[in-house]
């Protein structure tokens, strides 16, 4: 692509690299002039323009951001996406339902290499994204680009964003409650949020005592695909309430805390082949915390291992915690920090 000032006479076929005001009229960038645009910048005394002048071998923006968008997300339904109608180089990648994004991040990257005015900026990978909610936007900065480049940035990105539903269609809560403790009423709404808003249901809550016995029996018999715990008092060791009631439901425990912030005392196990995530005490609050970046994956049907939580730490620091400012900013405390 050729781009830079030209006579307006010779200027016919080219694309206007930046609005102009002629007159009374305003031919805006990225139009491609004709008689009638030289005709208009002529008599208003304009006699140069900027323009970008395709050459043999160079794709419009428009269509190489269509072309990009389609090896991207080549039949977007079957991955709960709807891609836009191209309009001055930009593409945008919507989500067509409730769910969690999956991007392969390498071949991303590959893609964002190729050529530095073909772009595609994503969300993070396991975004939660509700309907609408965009997931991508792929821009060609230059009014052209080369079409081997477009090729290239293609090749490398085949399929590389999806947007996985929940695969659960419900889920069932155990709270248990001790005396004195919180109440429940803003909690329980906190979580029934969280699971519509994953395009679930919250099909049973089982209120019971802060007790192993009966927190094991509630986890057996309360509905849904999956369970949730929260308990009354928090769950401060792998042995504690929680994690042994699941045990002695004959589950199992792959990971007790989270280096989430807030969100450290989660943890998460299956008991009689469903997922069970024991939430932390902020998931009473409708704020973001590790909870929802758990529950969101495992609705999902994405694996979520320990493994798969210990390397949550980098992008875990969610908000400042208003009981524990000191240490960050620098002021001394006296006592241990937790």
């Amino acid at each position: 692509m050729r781009f830079g000032p030209v006579p307006v006479a010779e200027a016919e076929g080219a694309i206007l690299a930046h609005s102009v005001k002629a007159g009374e009229r305003k031919l805006r960038k990225g139009m491609k002039l004709q008689a009638e645009q030289l005709g208009i910048l002529t008599a208003a005394g304009i006699d140069e323009v900027i323009v970008a002048r395709m050459e043999p071998g160079d794709c419009h923006e428009d269509e190489a951001a269509q072309l990009l968008a389609r090896a991207l997300v080549p039949d977007p339904a079957t991955v709960n996406l709807r891609v836009t109608d191209p309009f001055t180089g930009r593409v945008n990648i919507v989500a067509d339902a409730p769910g969690v994004v999956t991007l392969d991040v390498a071949a991303i990257e590959r893609f964002n290499r190729v050529h530095p005015m073909i772009t595609v900026a994503t969300v993070p990978q396991y975004q939660q994204m509700g309907a609408g909610g965009m997931v991508a936007t792929i821009k060609v900065i230059s009014y052209a680009v080369p079409r081997a480049d477009v090729e290239r940035a293609a090749e490398q990105a085949q399929d590389a964003i999806r947007l996985r539903r929940a695969i659960h269609a419900s889920a069932g809560l155990v709270v248990t409650e001790i005396p004195g403790g919180p109440p429940n009423e803003k909690g329980i709404a906190a979580i029934r949020g969280r699971v519509e808003a994953l395009g679930m249901e919250l099909a049973d809550i089982r209120t019971v005592p802060h007790r192993t016995g009966e927190i094991a029996g509630a986890i057996s018999d309360v509905a849904g695909d999956l369970v949730m715990i929260l308990t009354g008092s928090a769950t401060s060791d792998p042995d504690d309430v929680g994690p042994s009631a699941v045990r002695a439901a004959g589950g199992s425990v792959d990971r007790f805390g989270m280096p989430v912030d807030p969100g450290n005392l989660l943890f998460l196990g299956d008991a009689g082949g469903r997922p069970v995530i024991g939430l932390p005490g902020c998931a009473r609050s409708p704020a973001l915390n590790g909870a929802d970046w758990v529950l969101s994956r495992v609705a999902c049907g994405i694996e979520t291992t320990g493994a798969d939580i210990a390397a949550m730490g980098v992008g875990g620091l969610l908000k400042e915690i208003p009981t524990r400012p000191q240490p960050r900013s620098g002021k001394p405390r006296g006592g241990s920090i937790s």
